[in-house]
């Protein structure tokens, strides 16, 4: 037993010498980086105040990876789920995958909070202004615009329809020297001291040059490793399907696991793992 011991706490070793290196190559497009930097609330806060352009806009609660489900049992898990001091709720979604981030995902996020919102005999008055944000790789509406913000109208009115649901995408190959396009560039980087925002680059600095901070991201992602190898496929069903599964692709190929391990944690082929890790890692190179 002894030996066995010694040979378990020797692998663990080995892992976590391997994602000391790795960490230093994640940025905030990264999911498991992302998430452990918006758990300090003045993250996630100033983010939502450059996108909605609101300096006063104040973050009361938030729930990293939220997990919603319909009368159906199909489950969609949220980045990040936050409310605002006006009561305001916001779905902020970073995504590297193009498949992710499409309209109806949009709009299935949106009708998934509205769902999740309302207790029993509260009246339809009362659902909330909602926000879903998609921080996406590329341009995925294709125009060339740093940001979209979709709204709802009455088309023979062009005039709003008061719904107070609303869709955002920020497209963060937009770069330029404004406050938005600065903190794209933040969300691209890998180390603190090139970053434009101090709120950020703390947080960075924190996760990725501190003994404290380089020891929580081992942590969490040898639990994502763990939860990949002993049941990849059992999470991507219950997580919320599709996205759930690549992300646990993403998370253990950003590790260091061999393809074929993670093709049979997560119950896939070798090539379609590959040509996941191949279109989306790329942006870390």
């Amino acid at each position: 037993m002894t030996d066995e011991n010694t040979l378990l706490n020797s692998d663990l070793e080995s892992r976590y010498e391997k994602y000391k290196g790795i960490i230093k190559n994640f940025t905030l497009m990264s999911d498991i980086f992302m998430r452990n930097v918006f758990k300090k609330r003045e993250c996630l806060e100033y983010v939502l105040q450059v996108i909605m352009e609101k300096q006063d806009l104040y973050v009361i609660d938030q729930v990293i990876q939220k997990d919603y489900k319909n009368l159906q049992g199909r489950s969609a898990v949220m980045d990040c789920v936050a409310r605002d001091s006006t009561s305001k709720q916001f779905d902020v979604e970073i995504q590297q995958d193009n498949e992710g981030a499409s309209p109806k995902r949009a709009r299935y996020h949106s009708g998934l909070m509205d769902m999740n919102t309302l207790n029993p005999g509260q009246d339809f008055e009362e659902l909330p202004e909602s926000y879903v944000i998609f921080i996406t790789r590329d341009d995925i509406l294709g125009y060339g615009l740093p940001i979209y913000h979709i709204d709802r109208q009455i088309k023979e009115l062009n005039e709003a329809f008061q719904d107070e649901a609303h869709i955002i995408y920020v497209n963060s190959r937009k770069q330029d020297d404004t406050e938005l396009g600065r903190l794209m560039h933040d969300l691209h980087c890998k180390k603190a001291d090139e970053m434009h925002s101090p709120i950020l680059a703390k947080r960075v600095y924190e996760l990725k040059e501190t003994q404290k901070g380089v020891e929580l991201m081992c942590h969490e992602m040898e639990k994502i490793y763990s939860e990949g190898m002993e049941s990849g496929e059992k999470r991507g069903i219950e997580m919320g399907e599709l996205k759930a599964k690549k992300e646990t692709i993403l998370s253990l190929a950003e590790m260091g696991i061999p393809v074929d391990k993670i093709a049979k944690a997560v119950n896939l082929s070798e090539k379609d793992v590959q040509k996941w890790i191949d279109e989306n890692l790329c942006i870390m190179k």
